[in-house]
């Protein structure tokens, strides 16, 4: 691990002293209410009540499969299920539209209230708080890994397997493990062009990927005040890219204007206890963050915009994703790229993450922007993320990515590269054809 002047790490708790009587975590609460129970620690295997269950077109056709297999009768609440085509959606090739189709006819079949068909979609993770289906003190499976993106809200939310995912549409319960916890105190205001994804890179580069392995990564501070709504979904997002269980936010002003603007349900707001348990604890300044990239193959890998002293020629930009496809994502990415052009021989690749966000980007004249720019714009989708279409890249092709992951193989070829970064950076790359940040282009 390593730290600067930005970071510094309080020893770890020693959890033997703290016994049976010390408080809970923010999760741990969440949990312990929707088990039936007063009090959980670490390490405990709970039964809990879900608030919804969450699929999309690769995961759903597995699980509703499995659902087949058991002696049940429909699903246990056709109200607490969300089904969202957006990996390969609209359908790619015939393998896509057979996994569709099995989703579709499943959710006609049960009633499913919240089926999203294409034209009504969106990429799950932007979708579902922005129709209101996440709210704070839910608990919240999906079978997606980035399900934790709705610890935003204050949710406890989690990516599970198909099998779980099958079992928690069938009961409306799962099995947890209750997870220990990290504590994240984010203090300061992040300075121009450094957003929520800087911050959690910044996270995962110091603690590594397997750094926060099935822990509650729980985020407090003055700081959280400096950041957008769109900034926490973006932290929240990327938890599990450090291992962790959950990624939760506190409840706060902010996110019950969000949560009151798009959602009529009830919420409920879990605080962690003065004398709750962590296993580790981190103070990071978010005045001295930099804009900041992680290299090929892994998150952790991280570098500053500068540490980074070499030109890095890329072939092309990504900006979209569960994690970054968001309005203000759109809005940072329109402001580099005003009045400027992609780098010849670049290409760039703009994914509004829902059909709400693309046409308040048309409106606001967003898209203009990036086609005049010689960007192209597509509908919903998280098809270059997974390498599954609108973006593969070809063998010695660089991509900068606003996504989440840049494993080998990751978006195309296994000799390809994924450099992952803010829509601010990715969108100055594209400008530049190499890796930059936009306080580098000329006014």
């Amino acid at each position: 691990m390593r730290y600067d002047k930005t970071t510094y790490k309080i020893n770890p708790i020693d959890r033997i002293q703290g016994g049976t009587d010390m408080g809970m975590t923010m999760t741990q609460k969440i949990l312990a209410a929707h088990a039936g129970l007063d009090k959980v620690e670490a390490g405990q295997l709970i039964e809990a009540d879900l608030d919804l269950v969450l699929g999309n077109d690769i995961t759903s056709p597995v699980a509703i499969k499995e659902m087949e297999k058991m002696n049940t009768e429909g699903v246990f609440d056709k109200d607490k299920i969300a089904l969202v085509p957006d990996h390969f959606v609209p359908n790619k090739d015939i393998k896509s539209a057979e996994h569709c189709k099995c989703v579709r006819e499943f959710a006609r079949k049960n009633e499913i209230t919240n089926y999203f068909e294409v034209g009504q979609m969106g990429i799950e993770h932007a979708l579902l708080p922005e129709k209101g289906l996440t709210v704070a003190g839910d608990v919240i499976i999906g079978a997606d890994s980035h399900t934790c993106t709705y610890g935003a809200l204050g949710a406890f939310s989690t990516g599970v397997g198909s099998t779980d995912m099958a079992a928690g549409m069938a009961t409306g319960k799962a099995w947890f493990k209750v997870p220990s916890a990290i504590k994240f105190n984010l203090v300061g205001k992040p300075d121009k062009w450094v957003s929520g994804k800087d911050v959690i890179l910044h996270i995962i580069g110091m603690i590594g990927v397997d750094g926060a392995l099935y822990k509650s990564m729980e985020f407090t501070g003055e700081g959280i005040a400096n950041l957008t709504m769109d900034d926490r979904f973006t932290i929240a997002n990327m938890a599990i890219e450090a291992g962790g269980k959950n990624g939760i936010f506190p409840v706060d002003d902010l996110a019950i204007a969000y949560m009151k603007e798009h959602s009529t349900r009830e919420y409920k707001v879990y605080e962690a206890d003065a004398d709750a348990v962590y296993d580790e604890e981190y103070t990071i300044d978010l005045s001295t963050l930099r804009p900041t990239v992680a290299f090929p193959h892994l998150p952790e890998n991280t570098k500053t915009i500068d540490e980074i002293k070499e030109d890095i020629r890329i072939d092309q930009v990504v900006i979209g994703s569960c994690t970054n496809g968001r309005l203000d994502d759109l809005r940072i990415a329109a402001k580099v790229l005003e009045g400027r052009h992609v780098a010849e021989g670049m290409r760039c690749i703009v994914i509004p993450a829902t059909q709400a966000i693309y046409l308040q980007a048309m409106e606001e004249g967003l898209l203009k922007i990036f086609i005049e720019a010689g960007a192209i714009v597509s509908t919903p989708t998280c098809g270059p993320c997974l390498g599954g279409y609108m973006g593969i890249l070809a063998k010695g092709e660089r991509c900068v990515s606003t996504t989440n992951r840049n494993f080998v193989g990751r978006m195309g070829h296994v000799e390809s590269e994924i450099y992952l970064a803010s829509p601010a950076v990715a969108a100055a790359s594209a400008v530049t054809g190499k890796i930059s940040c936009p306080c580098q282009l000329p006014e």
